[in-house]
């Protein structure tokens, strides 16, 4: 992603200044109205928003408040829900949030309780359904780490303007042990297995079928092939499968050889 050096010197100041203040809070066990205000200062000194432009606590969703929410630019950005900091960030509290965002057509909302953060991302299916993209625990972060910063800056201002927490979701998505294990599985790298089984074995045939049973059995665990995520990862490699790639200036400026043309995802062996 890359901060800005004046960014990643905000949020490693901010850290700094604000761990010993959330160790204190939590020792406290202040409640939530007092946590609010710590996250609204948060907000502004490590994640960089106008407290008084861009942080609202007036946001009504069915004649209730949410606790906060991050507008930029006129529109509203992300919703925070925000429990007391010594509290369990509960299930039943991120359904609430994302009720709340859901209510509203906000694709983003966060729950936290000061030092821990946990940001979904909400999918306007039936039904709704949140996946959790990414979770900090501001206490357990160095401050002079720069890949702490660059987590933090996910959630900057900074960070939402460049829709580096969008681009770090579909990082996200596309490379996972789910979505690996169901590229193997797909029809051209299993085909590739095949040829390259071919080359191995001196025109040895092996059937589809064996590969796939050998991968599933032998090579790849049961737990990234069953289940809802492996599902989901299948649906996923099979909506993109026919997708071009956008060439890189390295394939582009490689030449076309046989072998490259062999081993393309398209060639079948029949």
């Amino acid at each position: 992603m890359g901060l800005p050096k004046r960014v990643a010197e905000r949020i490693s100041a901010g850290l700094k200044r604000f761990q010993p203040i959330l160790t204190a809070a939590k020792a406290r066990d202040v409640n939530e109205s007092d946590t609010v205000v710590i996250v609204t200062d948060l907000l502004q000194d490590v994640f960089g928003y106008d407290k008084y432009a861009e942080i609202t606590s007036e946001h009504m969703i069915r004649g209730t408040f949410c606790d906060l929410a991050i507008k930029l630019e006129g529109g509203l950005t992300i919703l925070i829900e925000v429990k007391a900091v010594g509290h369990d960030l509960k299930e039943q509290y991120i359904k609430q949030a994302v009720d709340y965002a859901a209510n509203q057509g906000c694709e983003w909302v966060a729950l936290t309780n000061g030092h821990l953060w946990r940001v979904y991302r909400v999918c306007f299916s039936k039904p709704i359904e949140h996946e959790l993209v990414v979770e900090l625990d501001l206490l357990s972060m160095n401050h002079r780490s720069s890949e702490h910063h660059e987590l933090i800056g996910l959630l900057s201002k900074e960070g939402w303007q460049r829709a580096h927490i969008g681009e770090y979701h579909t990082r996200k998505q596309a490379f996972n042990r789910f979505t690996l294990a169901a590229v193997i599985l797909s029809e051209p790298i299993v085909d590739a297995l095949r040829r390259e089984l071919r080359r191995i074995g001196g025109n040895l045939k092996v059937d589809e079928v064996e590969v796939r049973q050998l991968l599933t059995s032998e090579v790849l665990k049961r737990e990234v092939i069953e289940g809802e995520k492996a599902d989901a990862a299948r649906r996923q490699v099979a909506k993109n499968s026919t997708k071009p790639l956008r060439a890189s200036r390295a394939d582009q400026s490689t030449p076309t050889t046989d072998s490259a043309v062999d081993s393309s995802p398209t060639a079948r062996v029949e």
